[in-house]
């Protein structure tokens, strides 16, 4: 199956920080404001999870979340997630199916990092999944603005510039 049948058939929308995704799954039961981090204004569910697509050139841009966030490989080839974390340490991970290269079929990128992803084939996919806990909510997502990440880590400024929307 190629990326355009999948798109199609999986009913995938433009997702605002580049690739493709649909949400699959929202759980019913809620976490109080009152039982969660401080870093959290409302209540939220306990978890989410959607499918998620990148192709090609497209790259899903930095941004961070306040949840701690699992991927999963589904099919196409590998995906490169790049993470900057809270400490500022630089990170690639591999996403994939590749064992003799040290893909992972699972991986977490922890709540409060920096995170952009990339296919590692430019001319093929990568279709994902991605779970997140307690459950992603727009409010608690933000772009990266490459001037600011730039700043706090100028040793990354050419990564940030490239995988940045601004």
């Amino acid at each position: 199956m190629d990326s355009k049948s999948l798109i199609e058939k999986l009913e995938l929308m433009p997702h605002p920080e580049g690739g493709y995704y649909k949400e699959t799954y929202r759980s019913e039961e809620l976490i109080n404001k009152d039982d969660l981090p401080l870093r959290f204004n409302d209540d939220r569910n306990f978890s989410t999870g959607i499918y998620y697509l990148l192709e090609n050139e497209d790259f899903s841009a930095f941004h961070r979340i306040k949840s701690d966030e699992m991927w999963h490989f589904y099919a196409g080839t590998t995906l490169l997630i790049h993470e900057i974390t809270a400490k500022g340490n630089y990170i690639i991970h591999r996403l994939g199916n590749n064992l003799n290269k040290d893909d992972k079929f699972q991986l977490v990128i922890p709540h409060g990092s920096w995170f952009a992803s990339e296919v590692e084939d430019k001319n093929s996919f990568s279709f994902v999944g991605c779970t997140v806990s307690p459950g992603f909510d727009f409010n608690d997502f933000e772009m990266a603005k490459s001037i600011n990440l730039s700043n706090d880590h100028p040793n990354l400024k050419n990564i940030i510039k490239r995988l940045c929307a601004k």
